[in-house]
């Protein structure tokens, strides 16, 4: 679900980019959509905090989950901080064509809780995907959600 106006209890950040995640992730903070952001994914959970922090976002207000390799994993290890905070609803900032994919996942893990998208960028438009580049993370997130569906039990549907 896309929610342009909720507001919840934390923010988590997925990893896999170049730093707009992270950005977006601060400007949700300090608009007050959340108190708390945990940012996941080993390998740029460093960079992404650090972007974080130069963004003005309060290094209390930040939480590392720095061991997940994959959208799943993302779920997996961020939920239980999730719990341990009390959230019950959560913003979910990834690319917007992962989105699917990791809602997904931390409603698979967490159906307790109230999961929301705010992606990073606004959808390019199609006619702009093939010099984007963007169908070729379109087609791998078809591939990947049928994955998941079969290897994990995650119905994308």
């Amino acid at each position: 679900m896309q929610n342009e106006n909720a507001r919840a209890d934390a923010i988590v950040v997925l990893g896999g980019d170049f730093g707009e995640r992270s950005t977006h992730a601060a400007e949700l903070f300090r608009s007050g959509a959340a108190p708390k952001i945990i940012v996941s994914g080993a390998g740029d959970c460093t960079y992404n905090m650090q972007v974080l922090r130069s963004a003005g976002v309060p290094a209390s207000a930040i939480e590392v989950e720095g061991r997940s390799m994959s959208t799943r994993e993302n779920a997996e290890f961020s939920i239980p901080l999730l719990r341990a905070e009390g959230a019950k609803r959560v913003i979910i900032v990834t690319s917007w064509y992962h989105s699917r994919r990791a809602l997904h996942c931390f409603r698979h893990y967490a159906p307790e809780m109230q999961f929301y998208s705010r992606p990073s960028l606004d959808a390019y438009a199609r006619s702009d995907w093939r010099r984007a580049g963007t169908w070729r993370y379109i087609d791998g997130e078809y591939v990947k959600l049928v994955g998941y569906w079969i290897c994990y039990g995650i119905c994308p549907l």
